[in-house]
């Protein structure tokens, strides 16, 4: 038990890196996904080949795992793109809010009620994201587009739970991991058309940590994370998950000194936020018993 804690702890402190990672790279948004993707994509394969876990699918199957991963690959897109256009604790405090999004949308797919409850947390939340947004009106665009990142990751979780359930983990992160990859690279001649950007090919620091952010953060990460929710109730795996953007933060103010740009409005809203999907947190694992869900391969 002591090691999976040990490992579920390495892994969100990984995924809360990712953010940091995103603004020390000096490329754009849309090279920046492409490149990550790319190096992720490449070493999936070739560690799936080496350990002869590729598992064939048909076409549609194919076409359904790989569309939910073109969400997570918007999802990268505007996660990043936040940070470009505001700082990484703003794109983080967006992405805090998707689990109270997903007590939303999710009933819309599962036919369920959305309960008066729910609707005030999301109150809570929405007070939260106000205080914040009004606070630092030269961050709004970043505030936009990190709302939108939140938004692809709640239903790209949303259609996994729905869909992709009979797969094996490593079988749906590789295929998703590969149309997300497919998807980046189909909107990037359009995305520089618009986005210009003065170097397509990162520098020679870009390398370091694009490679730490593909090979640590996502393909170190997501096993870790299996390994350990395989022994880790569902109540610690939410509970954990939950706190990675405060893990990001925290290593934002420490590293970038992104604090010296927050009066205490954002403090109290990012509070509001934690409060918020704690409190949803709690009432799902308390309805789900000990199910455990496997977050997206996408966090962040």
């Amino acid at each position: 038990m002591k090691s999976a804690l040990f490992k579920l702890h390495i892994a969100i402190f990984l995924w809360g890196f990712t953010g940091v990672l995103g603004s020390l790279i000096s490329l754009n948004e849309g090279l920046l996904v492409w490149w990550r993707l790319l190096i992720t994509t490449t070493t999936l394969w070739l560690l799936s080949f080496r350990n002869r876990e590729i598992r064939k699918l048909s076409g549609r199957d194919f076409i359904k795992i790989a569309s939910i991963g073109c969400l997570s690959g918007m999802h990268w897109l505007c996660f990043y793109g936040s940070i470009k256009y505001s700082n990484v604790s703003i794109a983080l405090t967006c992405l805090a809010t998707t689990a109270l999004l997903s007590a939303f949308i999710e009933p819309i797919f599962f036919r369920k009620r959305i309960s008066l409850f729910e609707i005030c947390l999301g109150l809570l939340a929405l007070i939260g994201i106000g205080l914040i947004y009004f606070s630092n009106l030269a961050f709004s665009t970043g505030i936009y587009i990190g709302l939108f990142s939140a938004l692809f990751i709640v239903f790209s979780s949303v259609l996994n739970k729905k869909y992709v359930t009979d797969y094996r983990p490593q079988t749906v992160t590789l295929y998703q991991i590969t149309g997300a990859f497919i998807c980046i690279s189909a909107l990037m001649p359009i995305y520089n058309h618009l986005f210009p950007a003065p170097s397509l090919f990162p520098s020679n620091k870009d390398w370091v940590w694009l490679l730490i952010l593909s090979w640590f953060c996502t393909v170190i990460t997501y096993d870790l994370y299996i390994s350990a929710f395989k022994k880790v109730s569902a109540f610690t795996i939410n509970l954990s998950t939950s706190l990675v953007p405060v893990y990001g933060i925290i290593l934002a103010f420490a590293i970038n000194h992104e604090n010296k740009y927050f009066g205490h409005s954002f403090y109290i809203g990012f509070l509001l936020i934690i409060a918020a999907v704690l409190i949803q947190m709690l009432r799902s694992v308390r309805k789900k018993g000990n199910e455990i869900v496997i977050q997206d391969a996408a966090v962040a």
